[in-house]
């Protein structure tokens, strides 16, 4: 082992992978030369420019959001309907969803524990009424809303096959139907409305707020509506 060979490795990366990946690899071989007691070997990483706005081909608007409900609907798909809702609502991970039970909507709130922290996340009134009367037409009276046939809460494999399933009825790109995809929706439009990232990253239950800053990137559509503002050609 030697530097120029770590070096070299460096340079095959570069021309084979994208830059993340290429990261990815030697942040693992620095830790690997850090554990063999040679540090000295280590490399740096790419460096990566910080992007500006989020590609215009995988965010996913409030129109097309309110399609992918209604193409739920005329399915009768009720409960990936209310789950597409409650996650865009509230800004909850879609594995959080076990956590909102039938105690949680009759309270107006649930108690949220992911990556060993805990936090408060309050449901919409108007979201409570309709989990209401979803919760008595299917004869629930604890545990979690959102259940499979056996009665098992539902994982992300479930709400993410049915969502793509929706993409064709609601012309909608497959690249922008994801669960994940709504609850950056959620924290575009709140920070559009509050415009305080703070208590954002707290409501999603971010450690980091630089986390947060990657949920309110605008499109690049709208970055250039914001350069064209500026009136500055002549």
């Amino acid at each position: 082992m030697n530097k120029q060979l770590v070096v070299a490795y460096k340079h095959e990366l570069k021309g084979a992978y994208v830059v993340t990946s290429a990261n990815s690899m030697i942040a693992a071989l620095n830790y690997f030369l850090r554990m063999l007691d040679i540090p000295q070997y280590r490399i740096k990483q790419f460096t990566v420019q910080k992007r500006m706005y989020c590609p215009e081909e995988k965010e996913l608007t409030k129109k097309e959001y309110s399609r992918l409900i209604k193409a739920a609907r005329m399915a009768d798909n009720r409960r990936l309907e209310l789950m597409m809702q409650t996650i865009c609502a509230t800004g909850i991970r879609v594995s959080e969803l076990k956590f909102i039970t039938v105690e949680a909507v009759e309270a107006g709130y649930t108690m949220v524990t992911c990556k060993r922290k805990s936090r408060t996340v309050f449901l919409p009134g108007k979201l409570r009424k309709l989990l209401k009367k979803y919760c008595y037409n299917d004869g629930m009276v604890n545990g979690p809303v959102f259940i499979t046939h056996s009665g098992k809460a539902v994982d992300r494999n479930n709400i993410w096959r049915e969502m793509k399933a929706l993409c064709h009825k609601a012309n909608v790109s497959h690249r922008k139907v994801f669960p994940h995809n709504l609850r950056h929706l959620f924290a575009r439009t709140f920070y559009r409305a509050e415009k305080d990232i703070t208590k954002l990253a707290d409501i999603l239950g971010h450690t980091n707020i630089s986390t947060t800053r990657i949920y309110i990137m605008e499109s690049g559509a709208e970055h250039r509506k914001q350069i064209e503002r500026l009136q500055l050609v002549l």
